[in-house]
């Protein structure tokens, strides 16, 4: 019950394995913007979707990041390919972080192969959210995924819901 990354070790609030992937959520203590992050890793599409709910007004809808997600003896794994996306629903998408992975890439951090492939799922992703009138449940629902979010107490986020 615990989220590693390059910042530290950080207590979750729930872990839960889907017929897609994983979904995982947890607070986010003393962060100046966001109270609370969730996050479904969907391996199939090299994709993390996540949704942040923030202190203030909501900056955006989700940020998907592409990356390598792999499964071994229980323990997940996420290795970002830098590129992101994020998604203002039912308006618009964006890539992100192009600058981050080419010099990722100049630094050779990033092979020339995850490079391509970085930048194959970025671009089938905004070009399925372009398609989908950027809704992202209509992206996703015409691959046959729905992912479920949780609403931590007063953040009034709507959408499907399942307790965290």
């Amino acid at each position: 019950m615990e989220h590693h990354t390059n910042t530290g070790v950080r207590a979750v609030r729930t872990y839960e394995e889907r017929p897609h992937g994983l979904f995982v959520a947890r607070d986010f203590d003393r962060h100046p913007r966001v109270r609370h992050w969730q996050a479904h890793l969907l391996p199939d599409l090299d994709l993390v979707v996540c949704r942040y709910d923030f202190h203030g007004p909501r900056e955006h809808d989700y940020y998907i990041d592409v990356a390598q997600v792999s499964r071994e003896d229980g323990l997940w794994a996420v290795r970002d390919l830098y590129l992101d996306v994020v998604v203002h629903d039912g308006l618009g998408a964006e890539i992100l972080d192009t600058d981050e992975l080419l010099a990722a890439r100049a630094a050779d951090l990033i092979g020339e192969a995850d490079l391509h492939r970085a930048v194959t799922v970025a671009h089938r992703t905004l070009s399925g959210l372009a398609h989908a009138s950027y809704r992202l449940d209509d992206w996703l629902g015409a691959q046959g995924l729905r992912l479920d979010w949780c609403t931590p107490a007063e953040t009034g986020v709507a959408g499907p819901l399942v307790e965290c």
